[in-house]
């Protein structure tokens, strides 16, 4: 990398949109597991039974539809901070008292009406992340959309991990009521970052009718060439990794790892090479542009998926399980600030909200339908077939950025 190359990322990672990107991201993923690890673990220890436990997964559906409220946020403009900051802020102060809510519920004598609060957590949650991710793409130019979407996902796992690693361990010393107050107030950094960071400019404007902001964003989108394979692509691009992940704790334990090294290997050190390698790819992606940047990281995706073929061979080894681990890790994170940045770079800037909630509810589709059958495929095929298989499982998604990138895009992307 030259000089001039050198001095221009420094200035773009230590800029105000990267920090607001952070901040954002940390915002929006605290409140995530507060409805799923850390409400499990309450449930538990109240003594309920697993089946309703395992019904309360159904609080996260706002996550799967943020898309059909999104045009209500692109639509309407609160009377105060303008578009964005203005939802933002109503919807992280609903989200605070809500998670402050959540925490004055019994899992015990009032099941239902935790239920209900939860819900609420989840819809607040999703609305704060559709109108973030709405601003980043407004608020952070074409050529740091990659490394602001790479600062963006380090801060949303950091956010997880305080609630989930944290919020367990602060159970274990104060009630879950407390629990829940504590990481209500940690939002306070990202009401904050709301009311200091400026509302972004955009010159493309808002919609001037309910219908035109419900209807126009598909109508914009479906109109572009290729607009049904970029859909395909965005399916694809990381099934092959999802599939691979869903089974990786099986696999470590049937390969006889124990579950201190599996927490010590694959959680705690996996953990800072996925931050690490979220990082590496936002600032290789200033140089190398996002499409690039897309060929370039699903390739090592693939690889470091066929990595855990390797492991199935070499058995039993510490060594193994951490190369394959940090590898897989740091090339997943970079190919996911590299997805996410592309995401954000396919919306038009008039239908932000509306055109990324669906491009991101689509994205986790893959998570729950390529999952569902890896169980039966790992134990029919065995461990090396089944991993051989996610790792070619990649190529039609690589092959898909052929077909709908046009040479013309690439300079910018």
């Amino acid at each position: 990398m030259t000089r001039p190359e050198s001095a221009a990322i420094a200035p773009s990672i230590l800029s105000r949109r990267m920090l607001v990107a952070f901040l954002m991201g940390f915002s929006c993923g605290l409140p995530l597991l507060l409805t799923i690890s850390l409400l499990q673990a309450w449930m538990q220890e109240e003594g309920i039974d697993l089946t309703l436990i395992g019904l309360m997964a159904l609080v996260g559906l706002p996550y799967s539809l943020k898309f059909v409220w999104a045009p209500l946020l692109d639509r309407y403009t609160p009377p105060f901070l303008g578009r964005r900051r203005g939802w933002l802020l109503v919807a992280q102060t609903a989200l605070l008292l809500s998670i402050v809510g959540l925490g004055q519920t019994s899992p015990a004598r009032t099941p239902w009406l935790l239920a209900f609060v939860a819900l609420l957590v989840t819809f607040f949650s999703a609305s704060q992340d559709i109108v973030v991710d709405a601003y980043r793409r407004e608020d952070l130019p074409d050529r740091e959309l990659g490394l602001g979407s790479s600062l963006y996902v380090n801060g949303y796992r950091l956010g997880m991990l305080l609630a989930s690693g944290g919020g367990l361990i602060l159970a274990d010393h104060m009630p879950f009521s407390m629990v829940y107050l504590v990481l209500a107030l940690c939002l306070i950094p990202g009401m904050a970052t709301t009311l200091a960071t400026p509302e972004p400019a955009v010159a493309a404007g808002s919609p001037k009718s309910l219908k035109e902001a419900v209807v126009e964003p598909f109508i914009e989108y479906f109109s572009r060439n290729g607009a049904i394979w970029i859909l395909a692509f965005v399916l694809l691009y990381k099934i092959g990794d999802t599939m691979a992940s869903t089974m990786t704790l099986p696999f470590y334990l049937d390969l006889g790892f124990t579950k201190t090294e599996i927490g010590a290997v694959v959680k705690i050190f996996g953990f800072w090479a996925t931050i690490g390698g979220g990082l590496l790819g936002g600032v290789l992606m200033l140089r190398l542009g996002i499409v690039r940047s897309l060929w370039f990281f699903g390739i090592l995706q693939g690889v470091s998926t066929a990595g855990f073929a390797l492991l199935a061979l070499i058995g039993r080894s510490l060594p193994g399980l951490a190369g394959v681990v940090a590898f897989e890790n740091v090339t997943g994170g970079m190919g996911t600030a590299a997805f996410v940045g592309y995401m954000a770079s396919l919306t038009n800037k008039k239908f932000t909200a509306t055109q990324y909630a669906l491009l991101s509810s689509l994205m986790g589709v893959p998570r729950v339908l390529a999952s569902a059958p890896t169980g039966f495929l790992a134990k029919h095929l065995g461990w090396f077939v089944f991993f051989a298989a996610c790792a070619l499982i990649a190529i039609p998604g690589l092959l898909l950025l052929l077909k709908f990138v046009p040479r013309q895009e690439e300079a910018f992307l």
